[in-house]
């Protein structure tokens, strides 16, 4: 009987702390959204709203360039929890010199990314031990880094813009051995996601090729196998008027905030109930070997188009390579669009 309290205390931690994790940004960011304003034009505690949009001005550029990561943070046990829900893992088939900076393409974006989170935004997978002497960034939108306490936060875990700049300053002006990790299919990639889905939209990401080119940084292909299975995404058929509401909402979604809205649902508290907490299914990241690039500071299409198509080739080798192992049939192909 102990041993099954136990198994359930264990269980329900780990769902906990999955079930936090966005509530706490949502959270965290709507203390500064609603009390600042609030602070400025009706408490007599307006000196700390003051104070707090002068720290963010004075420090305005820090996120650009490396932040303020935390040892502390990206140690908390909470993450290892979060990590055994599904489970993740972190697969290493290569070393990484720390003489060289790297660019870390992920691929499927998935729903919320938790391959990527959890394996290089913290420690709950060793990726200091794993990748010794390497640096993670997690890149993301920057505009999270506008949100006072918000950018404190995942600055502290490693996170930074996925901005030119930002990414120009950490794999040219921050010494060597950083990887800069980019999930390149964005937010049109989450809308090709579903269970059984192995579809990337890569055809037209070029821009983290053409950073390579400029700063030298090493092209280093991964795969989150999983990724995909931890939400079922519903797509209504064409021709029928929820298609037609779903489609019109997440164009007016994207036009507004510049984000794809996703229509997905996952498990509720018990297994087997539906609601939008992930499935619990493996997640296993696999780091492929880093492809050379040379450092031109103005690439040329072509040589841009060039080191996009060698990347590819990578990217499929290592997904046909390790596929079976992690979950899918011989049979499956790595489709790009």
């Amino acid at each position: 009987m102990a041993f099954f309290s136990q198994l359930d205390l264990q269980e329900g931690l780990q769902t906990f702390f999955v079930l936090q994790w966005i509530p706490v940004y949502i959270f965290l960011g709507a203390i500064p959204i609603l009390l600042i304003p609030y602070f400025l034009l009706f408490s007599k505690f307006w000196p700390l709203a003051v104070l707090s949009l002068a720290w963010l001005a004075y420090d305005w550029n820090t996120h650009s360039q490396g932040g303020r990561r935390s040892a502390w943070v990206r140690n908390w046990t909470l993450w290892k929890y979060f990590r055994n829900y599904f489970p993740v893992k972190l697969v290493k088939t290569h070393d990484l010199s720390p003489k060289h900076n790297y660019i870390i393409a992920n691929h499927p974006h998935g729903i919320l990314s938790f391959g990527v989170f959890i394996n290089f935004a913290t420690e709950a997978t060793g990726i200091a031990r794993i990748f010794p002497s390497i640096t993670p960034f997690v890149g993301t939108l920057e505009r999270i880094f506008w949100i006072p306490i918000v950018r404190e936060y995942v600055m502290s875990m490693g996170v930074c813009p996925v901005s030119s700049s930002a990414l120009k300053y950490l794999l040219t002006q921050k010494g060597s051995g950083n990887a800069v990790v980019i999930v390149v299919g964005g937010a049109a990639e989450a809308l090709l996601c579903r269970p059984g889905a192995s579809t990337l939209f890569l055809k037209q990401r070029k821009g983290f090729v053409k950073m390579a080119l400029q700063t030298g940084a090493y092209l280093v292909p991964s795969y989150s196998f999983g990724e995909n299975e931890v939400f079922n995404q519903e797509t209504f058929p064409e021709g029928t008027w929820l298609r037609l509401f779903q489609k019109t909402f997440q164009d007016t979604f994207k036009k507004i905030l510049g984000l794809n809205f996703c229509t997905f649902h996952g498990r509720g508290f018990t297994r087997g109930s539906w609601g939008f907490l992930p499935f619990n299914r493996p997640i296993t990241t696999v780091v492929g070997e880093p492809l050379p690039i040379p450092r031109i500071k103005r690439p040329n299409q072509k040589t841009v188009d060039k080191y996009h198509a060698l990347y590819i080739s990578a990217l499929r080798k290592l997904f046909d390579q390790h596929k079976v192992e992690y979950g899918l049939p011989e049979t499956q192909e790595l489709t790009i669009i």
